[in-house]
Protein backbone atom coordinates (compact mmCIF):
# COMPACT_ATOMS: atom_id res chain seq x y z
CA UNK A 1 0.00 0.00 0.00
CA UNK A 2 1.54 3.44 -0.80
CA UNK A 3 0.65 6.13 1.30
CA UNK A 4 0.99 9.61 0.86
CA UNK A 5 3.19 12.09 2.56
CA UNK A 6 0.88 13.67 4.89
CA UNK A 7 -0.70 9.93 6.11
CA UNK A 8 2.71 8.50 6.60
CA UNK A 9 3.52 11.76 9.03
CA UNK A 10 0.37 11.10 10.84
CA UNK A 11 1.49 7.24 10.93
CA UNK A 12 4.46 8.20 12.42
CA UNK A 13 3.00 10.63 14.93
CA UNK A 14 1.12 7.92 16.57
CA UNK A 15 4.20 5.33 16.48
CA UNK A 16 6.65 8.20 18.50
CA UNK A 17 3.66 9.43 20.70
CA UNK A 18 2.11 5.82 21.24
CA UNK A 19 5.84 4.89 22.05
CA UNK A 20 6.34 7.18 24.20
CA UNK A 21 3.34 6.32 26.36
CA UNK A 22 4.04 3.10 26.71
CA UNK A 23 7.77 4.22 27.71
CA UNK A 24 5.58 5.97 30.50
CA UNK A 25 3.24 3.73 31.65
CA UNK A 26 6.34 0.78 31.37
CA UNK A 27 8.77 2.80 33.29
CA UNK A 28 6.55 4.22 36.23
CA UNK A 29 4.19 0.92 37.19
CA UNK A 30 6.78 0.25 39.56
CA UNK A 31 6.44 2.76 42.31
CA UNK A 32 3.31 1.62 43.80
CA UNK A 33 4.80 -2.56 43.15
CA UNK A 34 8.03 -2.01 44.75
CA UNK A 35 7.14 -1.62 48.40
CA UNK A 36 4.78 -4.80 47.78
CA UNK A 37 7.58 -6.64 46.04
CA UNK A 38 10.26 -5.35 48.54
CA UNK A 39 7.86 -6.93 51.46
CA UNK A 40 6.73 -9.96 49.67
CA UNK A 41 10.78 -11.17 48.37
CA UNK A 42 12.25 -9.92 51.72
CA UNK A 43 14.15 -7.26 50.29
CA UNK A 44 16.19 -4.30 51.64
CA UNK A 45 16.64 -1.28 50.55
CA UNK A 46 20.57 -1.93 49.27
CA UNK A 47 18.75 -4.90 47.19
CA UNK A 48 16.46 -2.72 46.09
CA UNK A 49 19.06 -0.67 44.65
CA UNK A 50 20.63 -3.25 43.09
CA UNK A 51 17.41 -4.18 41.41
CA UNK A 52 17.35 -0.96 39.66
CA UNK A 53 20.81 -0.80 39.15
CA UNK A 54 20.69 -3.76 37.39
CA UNK A 55 18.09 -2.26 35.24
CA UNK A 56 19.77 0.95 34.67
CA UNK A 57 22.69 -1.50 33.25
CA UNK A 58 20.15 -4.10 30.56
CA UNK A 59 18.81 -0.01 29.44
CA UNK A 60 22.40 0.88 28.71
CA UNK A 61 23.46 -2.66 27.37
CA UNK A 62 20.43 -1.75 24.76
CA UNK A 63 21.20 1.53 24.03
CA UNK A 64 24.89 0.53 22.95
CA UNK A 65 23.62 -1.85 20.03
CA UNK A 66 19.82 -0.16 19.05
CA UNK A 67 21.51 2.17 16.78
CA UNK A 68 23.81 -0.19 15.09
CA UNK A 69 20.73 -2.38 15.12
CA UNK A 70 18.93 0.12 13.50
CA UNK A 71 21.14 0.18 10.57
CA UNK A 72 21.38 -3.28 9.88
CA UNK A 73 17.97 -4.25 9.68
CA UNK A 74 16.06 -1.13 10.18
CA UNK A 75 14.15 1.62 12.66
CA UNK A 76 10.80 -0.81 11.72
CA UNK A 77 12.23 -4.31 12.62
CA UNK A 78 13.90 -3.01 15.13
CA UNK A 79 10.63 -0.63 16.65
CA UNK A 80 8.15 -3.88 15.99
CA UNK A 81 11.23 -6.28 17.94
CA UNK A 82 11.10 -3.84 20.74
CA UNK A 83 7.28 -3.85 21.25
CA UNK A 84 7.31 -7.33 20.87
CA UNK A 85 10.07 -7.83 23.51
CA UNK A 86 8.52 -5.74 26.33
CA UNK A 87 5.21 -7.75 26.09
CA UNK A 88 7.30 -11.05 26.62
CA UNK A 89 9.03 -9.24 29.34
CA UNK A 90 5.54 -8.89 31.08
CA UNK A 91 5.08 -12.75 31.20
CA UNK A 92 8.12 -13.27 32.51
CA UNK A 93 7.91 -10.95 35.33
CA UNK A 94 3.71 -12.45 35.85
CA UNK A 95 6.02 -15.68 36.91
CA UNK A 96 8.80 -14.62 38.52
CA UNK A 97 8.96 -16.24 42.11
CA UNK A 98 12.64 -15.56 43.44
CA UNK A 99 14.79 -11.98 43.27
CA UNK A 100 16.88 -14.29 40.85
CA UNK A 101 14.03 -14.52 38.13
CA UNK A 102 12.33 -11.33 38.72
CA UNK A 103 15.95 -9.70 38.00
CA UNK A 104 16.12 -11.77 34.82
CA UNK A 105 12.65 -10.51 33.69
CA UNK A 106 13.17 -6.73 34.65
CA UNK A 107 16.58 -7.10 33.07
CA UNK A 108 14.60 -8.02 29.83
CA UNK A 109 12.00 -5.25 30.43
CA UNK A 110 14.42 -2.67 30.50
CA UNK A 111 16.34 -4.16 27.43
CA UNK A 112 13.35 -3.20 25.80
CA UNK A 113 12.96 0.32 27.06
CA UNK A 114 16.47 1.15 26.67
CA UNK A 115 15.54 -0.50 22.32
CA UNK A 116 12.45 1.85 22.44
CA UNK A 117 14.24 5.31 24.01
CA UNK A 118 17.04 4.82 21.22
CA UNK A 119 14.48 4.39 18.28
CA UNK A 120 11.89 6.82 19.19
CA UNK A 121 15.05 9.46 19.84
CA UNK A 122 16.18 8.54 16.67
CA UNK A 123 12.67 8.44 14.63
CA UNK A 124 11.55 11.79 16.10
CA UNK A 125 14.89 13.74 15.55
CA UNK A 126 14.97 12.63 11.49
CA UNK A 127 11.24 13.66 11.87
CA UNK A 128 11.24 17.00 13.22
CA UNK A 129 13.32 19.11 11.68
CA UNK A 130 11.49 22.30 12.65
CA UNK A 131 10.39 23.31 15.76
CA UNK A 132 12.68 20.93 17.24
CA UNK A 133 12.09 21.79 20.71
CA UNK A 134 8.04 22.19 20.53
CA UNK A 135 7.69 18.79 18.75
CA UNK A 136 9.92 16.53 21.60
CA UNK A 137 8.64 18.61 24.24
CA UNK A 138 4.98 17.17 23.00
CA UNK A 139 6.34 13.75 22.36
CA UNK A 140 7.74 13.62 25.93
CA UNK A 141 4.88 14.92 27.28
CA UNK A 142 3.27 11.38 25.85
CA UNK A 143 5.95 10.06 28.14
CA UNK A 144 4.50 12.12 31.17
CA UNK A 145 0.80 11.49 30.46
CA UNK A 146 1.79 7.57 30.54
CA UNK A 147 3.62 7.99 33.81
CA UNK A 148 0.49 10.20 35.26
CA UNK A 149 -1.54 7.14 34.57
CA UNK A 150 0.41 4.28 35.55
CA UNK A 151 0.72 4.50 39.12
CA UNK A 152 -2.97 5.11 39.96
CA UNK A 153 -3.69 2.48 37.34
CA UNK A 154 -1.11 0.01 39.17
CA UNK A 155 -2.25 1.05 42.16
CA UNK A 156 -5.63 0.27 41.49
CA UNK A 157 -5.33 -2.62 39.58
CA UNK A 158 -2.87 -4.65 41.88
CA UNK A 159 -6.40 -4.64 44.61
CA UNK A 160 -8.34 -6.21 42.22
CA UNK A 161 -9.88 -9.66 42.81
CA UNK A 162 -10.20 -13.02 40.03
CA UNK A 163 -10.88 -15.50 41.99
CA UNK A 164 -10.82 -14.23 45.42
CA UNK A 165 -6.98 -13.38 45.12
CA UNK A 166 -6.04 -10.23 44.52
CA UNK A 167 -4.12 -10.18 41.18
CA UNK A 168 -1.15 -8.15 42.61
CA UNK A 169 2.44 -6.69 41.23
CA UNK A 170 3.09 -9.56 38.91
CA UNK A 171 -0.51 -9.68 37.17
CA UNK A 172 -0.58 -5.59 37.04
CA UNK A 173 2.88 -5.93 35.48
CA UNK A 174 1.50 -8.68 32.74
CA UNK A 175 -1.91 -6.77 31.51
CA UNK A 176 0.04 -3.47 31.49
CA UNK A 177 3.08 -4.53 29.79
CA UNK A 178 0.79 -6.25 27.04
CA UNK A 179 -0.13 -3.23 25.75
CA UNK A 180 3.11 -2.74 23.97
CA UNK A 181 1.46 -4.30 21.11
CA UNK A 182 -0.58 -2.07 20.58
CA UNK A 183 1.76 0.47 18.79
CA UNK A 184 2.96 -2.14 16.43
CA UNK A 185 0.24 -1.73 13.47
CA UNK A 186 1.14 1.63 12.90
CA UNK A 187 4.88 0.79 12.79
CA UNK A 188 3.60 -1.63 9.83
CA UNK A 189 1.63 0.62 7.70
CA UNK A 190 4.23 3.52 8.05
CA UNK A 191 7.52 4.57 6.15
CA UNK A 192 9.80 5.90 8.33
CA UNK A 193 12.27 8.58 7.79
CA UNK A 194 16.09 7.95 6.94
CA UNK A 195 19.16 9.75 8.82
CA UNK A 196 20.95 12.51 6.43
CA UNK A 197 24.48 11.71 6.26
CA UNK A 198 26.68 8.24 5.48
CA UNK A 199 28.42 5.89 8.41
CA UNK A 200 31.65 8.18 7.76
CA UNK A 201 30.10 10.98 8.79
CA UNK A 202 28.93 8.90 11.76
CA UNK A 203 32.42 8.01 12.61
CA UNK A 204 34.23 10.90 12.72
CA UNK A 205 30.97 12.02 14.67
CA UNK A 206 31.90 9.73 17.28
CA UNK A 207 35.55 10.87 17.14
CA UNK A 208 34.71 14.69 17.60
CA UNK A 209 31.68 13.78 20.36
CA UNK A 210 35.00 12.01 22.50
CA UNK A 211 36.78 15.04 22.25
CA UNK A 212 34.18 17.26 22.64
CA UNK A 213 33.68 18.75 26.52
CA UNK A 214 30.33 20.34 25.40
CA UNK A 215 29.44 16.92 24.47
CA UNK A 216 30.71 15.12 28.28
CA UNK A 217 29.09 18.16 30.18
CA UNK A 218 25.62 17.48 28.33
CA UNK A 219 26.53 13.61 29.31
CA UNK A 220 26.85 15.14 33.21
CA UNK A 221 23.72 17.30 33.21
CA UNK A 222 21.45 14.59 31.41
CA UNK A 223 22.84 12.02 33.70
CA UNK A 224 21.76 14.36 36.87
CA UNK A 225 18.24 15.22 34.96
CA UNK A 226 17.35 11.42 34.60
CA UNK A 227 18.23 10.64 37.62
CA UNK A 228 16.04 13.06 39.51
CA UNK A 229 13.39 12.08 37.10
CA UNK A 230 13.68 8.47 37.62
CA UNK A 231 14.68 8.68 41.60
CA UNK A 232 11.39 10.58 42.39
CA UNK A 233 9.81 7.62 39.96
CA UNK A 234 11.47 5.16 42.08
CA UNK A 235 11.26 6.14 45.55
CA UNK A 236 9.01 9.04 46.05
CA UNK A 237 6.01 6.47 47.10
CA UNK A 238 8.50 4.31 49.41
CA UNK A 239 9.51 7.88 50.34
CA UNK A 240 5.91 8.84 51.74
CA UNK A 241 5.34 5.45 52.87
CA UNK A 242 7.80 5.09 55.63
CA UNK A 243 8.70 9.20 56.02
CA UNK A 244 4.87 10.48 55.91
CA UNK A 245 3.37 7.12 56.91
CA UNK A 246 1.11 7.70 54.20
CA UNK A 247 -0.83 4.46 52.21
CA UNK A 248 0.35 3.39 48.78
CA UNK A 249 -2.86 4.56 47.49
CA UNK A 250 -2.10 8.16 48.78
CA UNK A 251 1.59 8.00 47.63
CA UNK A 252 0.79 6.91 44.08
CA UNK A 253 -1.88 9.49 44.13
CA UNK A 254 0.97 11.96 44.74
CA UNK A 255 3.08 10.17 42.64
CA UNK A 256 0.38 11.09 39.86
CA UNK A 257 0.17 14.06 40.65
CA UNK A 258 3.93 14.79 40.03
CA UNK A 259 3.73 12.90 36.47
CA UNK A 260 0.66 15.37 35.84
CA UNK A 261 2.81 18.17 36.69
CA UNK A 262 5.77 16.72 34.73
CA UNK A 263 2.75 16.25 31.60
CA UNK A 264 1.67 19.58 31.69
CA UNK A 265 4.88 20.91 31.83
CA UNK A 266 5.85 18.85 28.14
CA UNK A 267 2.80 20.11 26.84
CA UNK A 268 3.08 23.87 27.73
CA UNK A 269 6.57 24.62 27.53
CA UNK A 270 7.94 23.44 24.56
CA UNK A 271 7.46 26.76 22.37
CA UNK A 272 9.13 28.62 25.61
CA UNK A 273 12.20 26.73 25.04
CA UNK A 274 12.55 27.22 21.43
CA UNK A 275 11.73 31.13 22.67
CA UNK A 276 14.14 31.71 25.43
CA UNK A 277 17.03 29.23 24.43
CA UNK A 278 17.50 25.90 25.58
CA UNK A 279 20.11 25.98 27.44
CA UNK A 280 18.94 28.88 29.38
CA UNK A 281 15.60 26.92 29.84
CA UNK A 282 16.81 23.78 31.42
CA UNK A 283 19.07 26.00 33.80
CA UNK A 284 15.55 27.12 34.96
CA UNK A 285 13.33 24.41 34.82
CA UNK A 286 16.89 22.06 36.96
CA UNK A 287 16.50 24.76 39.51
CA UNK A 288 13.44 25.16 40.29
CA UNK A 289 12.93 21.02 40.31
CA UNK A 290 16.02 20.69 43.03
CA UNK A 291 14.93 23.75 45.55
CA UNK A 292 11.34 22.51 45.37
CA UNK A 293 12.16 18.45 46.13
CA UNK A 294 14.58 19.71 49.21
CA UNK A 295 11.76 21.79 50.83
CA UNK A 296 9.65 19.50 52.30
CA UNK A 297 12.23 16.90 53.71
CA UNK A 298 12.97 19.97 56.03
CA UNK A 299 9.36 21.43 55.94
CA UNK A 300 7.40 17.34 56.53
CA UNK A 301 4.04 16.95 55.22
CA UNK A 302 2.85 20.29 55.21
CA UNK A 303 4.41 21.03 52.03
CA UNK A 304 4.53 17.64 50.54
CA UNK A 305 2.54 19.05 47.06
CA UNK A 306 5.70 20.62 46.70
CA UNK A 307 7.49 17.12 45.52
CA UNK A 308 4.27 17.05 42.99
CA UNK A 309 4.97 20.55 41.73
CA UNK A 310 8.36 19.80 41.46
CA UNK A 311 7.37 18.07 38.11
CA UNK A 312 7.39 21.38 36.13
CA UNK A 313 10.85 21.61 36.53
CA UNK A 314 11.95 17.73 35.52
CA UNK A 315 9.41 17.08 32.84
CA UNK A 316 11.05 19.54 30.47
CA UNK A 317 14.47 18.97 30.63
CA UNK A 318 15.47 15.91 28.97
CA UNK A 319 13.58 16.31 25.49
CA UNK A 320 14.63 20.10 25.75
CA UNK A 321 18.40 19.10 25.82
CA UNK A 322 17.52 16.42 23.29
CA UNK A 323 16.70 19.08 21.14
CA UNK A 324 19.46 21.09 22.01
CA UNK A 325 21.38 18.24 21.09
CA UNK A 326 20.14 17.72 17.49
CA UNK A 327 20.61 21.09 16.97
CA UNK A 328 24.35 21.29 18.31
CA UNK A 329 24.91 18.40 16.25
CA UNK A 330 23.13 18.14 13.06
CA UNK A 331 25.48 15.43 11.69
CA UNK A 332 25.71 12.21 12.78
CA UNK A 333 22.30 12.26 15.31
CA UNK A 334 22.20 9.06 15.56
CA UNK A 335 25.53 8.65 16.71
CA UNK A 336 24.98 11.60 18.99
CA UNK A 337 21.94 10.64 20.75
CA UNK A 338 23.30 6.67 20.99
CA UNK A 339 26.81 8.20 22.51
CA UNK A 340 24.64 10.38 25.15
CA UNK A 341 22.11 7.97 26.47
CA UNK A 342 24.95 4.90 26.44
CA UNK A 343 26.54 7.39 28.54
CA UNK A 344 23.67 8.17 30.75
CA UNK A 345 23.10 4.40 31.10
CA UNK A 346 26.26 4.11 32.38
CA UNK A 347 25.71 7.13 35.45
CA UNK A 348 22.16 5.90 35.75
CA UNK A 349 23.20 2.37 37.17
CA UNK A 350 25.98 4.39 39.64
CA UNK A 351 22.99 6.61 40.66
CA UNK A 352 20.73 4.11 41.31
CA UNK A 353 23.25 2.04 43.39
CA UNK A 354 24.14 5.23 45.06
CA UNK A 355 20.55 5.98 45.88
CA UNK A 356 19.77 2.34 47.51
CA UNK A 357 22.79 2.73 49.70
CA UNK A 358 22.94 5.80 50.72
CA UNK A 359 19.32 4.97 52.04
CA UNK A 360 21.03 1.63 53.71
CA UNK A 361 24.29 3.11 55.48
CA UNK A 362 22.04 6.44 56.40
CA UNK A 363 19.71 4.13 58.01
CA UNK A 364 22.32 1.51 59.58
CA UNK A 365 23.96 4.82 61.27
CA UNK A 366 21.02 4.37 63.68
CA UNK A 367 20.57 7.86 64.21
CA UNK A 368 17.03 6.97 65.61
CA UNK A 369 15.60 5.52 68.68
CA UNK A 370 14.47 2.76 66.57
CA UNK A 371 14.70 1.03 63.10
CA UNK A 372 11.86 2.61 61.71
CA UNK A 373 12.83 5.79 63.03
CA UNK A 374 16.92 5.31 61.41
CA UNK A 375 15.12 4.28 58.49
CA UNK A 376 12.78 7.48 58.05
CA UNK A 377 16.14 9.28 58.25
CA UNK A 378 17.65 7.63 55.49
CA UNK A 379 15.12 7.39 53.32
CA UNK A 380 15.39 11.75 54.00
CA UNK A 381 18.90 11.46 52.97
CA UNK A 382 18.27 9.25 49.66
CA UNK A 383 15.66 12.01 48.53
CA UNK A 384 17.87 14.69 49.65
CA UNK A 385 20.21 13.41 47.52
CA UNK A 386 17.73 12.50 44.12
CA UNK A 387 16.95 16.50 44.70
CA UNK A 388 20.90 17.83 44.60
CA UNK A 389 21.26 15.81 41.09
CA UNK A 390 18.73 18.16 39.61
CA UNK A 391 20.83 21.15 40.74
CA UNK A 392 23.75 19.74 39.70
CA UNK A 393 22.22 19.37 36.20
CA UNK A 394 21.49 23.17 36.20
CA UNK A 395 25.04 24.09 37.20
CA UNK A 396 26.74 21.83 34.14
CA UNK A 397 24.21 23.17 32.07
CA UNK A 398 25.03 26.81 32.87
CA UNK A 399 28.64 25.73 31.82
CA UNK A 400 26.99 24.86 28.96
CA UNK A 401 25.48 28.04 28.41
CA UNK A 402 28.59 29.65 28.95
CA UNK A 403 30.74 27.97 26.64
CA UNK A 404 28.06 28.35 23.48
CA UNK A 405 27.99 32.19 24.72
CA UNK A 406 31.53 32.75 24.53
CA UNK A 407 31.47 30.57 21.02
CA UNK A 408 28.99 33.16 19.87
CA UNK A 409 26.36 30.30 19.44
CA UNK A 410 23.57 30.23 21.76
CA UNK A 411 21.45 27.34 21.83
Amino acid sequence: MRLNKKTNFYLLLFVIFGGFLIFGVSENIKGPALPDMQQELSLSDGTLGVLLAINAFGFLLACTYTSWLISKIGAKTTSILTFVLMAISGIFIYFSTNFTSLVGAYFLLYIGNGMLEISLAIIAARLFTKHTGTMLNLSHFFYGLGSTVAPIVAAQMMGWEINATDLGWRGMYLIMLSLSVLPIIPVVLSRFPQEEGNEEDDRTSIKKLSKDPIAWLIVFALTMGVTAELGIAAWLVNYLVKVSEWTISEASGMLSIFFFSFMLARLLLGPVTDKFGYAISIIVFSFFAGILSLIPIFTGDSLAILFAIAGFGIGPIYPTMMALLARKYTKGTDTAITFTVVLIGIGGVVTNLMIGYIIEWVTNLSFGATFEESNRIGMQAGYFFIAMTAILCGLATWEIYRRFKKEGNIL
